[in-house]
């Protein structure tokens, strides 16, 4: 029985000659390895990249991540998205830290018992790191079989999952899976990409079932997106002499452990002068002069689309209640999410 797969031995060809130079491929460090790939979940490697390298430079090992305080955990995190994954990274690190001594787990079970691993993530650092047989499959890899396959099952479903592992486990070369892995998703993002995919130059055409049946725009599938829910979000800065107030979300929503102003969330659009007359803000028992009101700026995430807007006010005395009270120059130092960041970016530039 063969060693490897000719897809794969064609893949790897490839990938030796056109693979890109980043420096979580020069390295065996696990931590390392699993940072980038927290990192590079759900964002571009052109962005990811200088995360990493201020990961690295900050928290040059697990332990130093582990004893880290949280708000500085998240300060670096700040503009990257998808909070949770920082909240998920720290709490590993504290579990390997006191389960393990600061010494990354070395098998598949036991690094996937870290918070925020699952499947692929353990399957890339089991690779990587260890050259342990374990197929990854991410959105690349995914695309790379759906193509080559034809298929025509709904990546995202529970069925299409396990057939995608199932294949992905097959084409593996089990003597070299950290080349393997590498290459599969190196040739997804470069070469066999959602948009204008080099099939013409493609080094495993002759294998492709999605090109001989011309359906390879049609691959993969996905089933329907689910729902977007609409939020309106309305941000109150009170500004008093030198200083502003700012409260932490502890809730488990988005941007949980970041900063934020006071908010007042509604279920509609609202007009901003009704908003000034809420009990909310009557009842901080203080005057105040309005600023600025800003025009409702749209974020969007994933699944949700945002809606805020932020009022700058002028209150006549200190707040006695449990917003946080600091200097307005410190503004720059706190984790903020980035539709925040955005305004007072704006704000300064004005």
């Amino acid at each position: 029985m063969p060693q490897s797969h000719p897809i794969s031995d064609r893949l790897i060809s490839w990938y030796k000659k056109n693979k890109r130079d980043l420096p979580w491929r020069d390295t065996t460090d696990p931590y390392k390895i699993w940072l980038s790939e927290i990192i590079l979940q759900q964002t571009q490697v052109i962005q990811g990249l200088s995360y990493y390298n201020k990961f690295v430079e900050n928290f040059p090992t697990v332990t130093h991540l582990a004893k880290a305080p949280e708000d500085k955990v998240m300060r670096l995190w700040q503009g990257l998205g998808y909070y949770s994954r920082a909240r998920n990274l720290h709490a590993a690190a504290k579990a390997i830290q006191t389960t393990y001594k600061g010494k990354f787990p070395e098998t598949y079970s036991t690094i996937k018992e870290l918070k925020g691993i699952g499947d692929y993530t353990a399957a890339a650092i089991s690779s990587f790191a260890f050259q342990l047989p374990h197929a990854v499959v991410d959105g690349n890899v995914n695309r790379v079989l759906s193509r080559l396959f034809d298929i025509d099952t709904p990546i995202n479903s529970t069925q299409g999952k396990k057939e995608f592992q199932l294949l992905a486990d097959e084409l593996l070369n089990k003597k070299k899976p950290a080349l393997h892995n590498s290459a599969m998703m190196e040739f997804g993002a470069l070469w066999c990409k959602p948009q204008n995919p080099k099939c013409e130059d493609c080094p495993v055409q002759e294998y492709c079932l999605a090109f001989q049946n011309n359906t390879v725009y049609q691959r993969p599938v996905k089933d329907k997106k689910i729902k977007i829910k609409e939020r309106f979000l309305h941000y109150f800065i009170f500004n008093h002499k030198d200083s502003v107030y700012i409260q932490k979300r502890t809730a488990k929503d988005i941007w949980q452990n970041l900063y934020e102003f006071y908010l007042i969330e509604t279920t509609e659009a609202t007009n901003p002068k009704q908003l000034l007359k809420h009990p909310a803000i009557k009842g901080l028992g203080c005057k105040f002069k309005v600023n600025s009101i800003s025009v409702a700026k749209k974020h969007i995430l994933s699944h949700q689309h945002l809606h805020a807007v932020f009022y700058d006010l002028e209150i006549d005395a200190p707040l006695k209640n449990s917003l946080i009270k600091i200097k307005r120059d410190k503004l720059q130092t706190i984790g903020f999410p980035q539709l925040i960041i955005k305004y007072l970016d704006q704000k300064s530039k004005l």
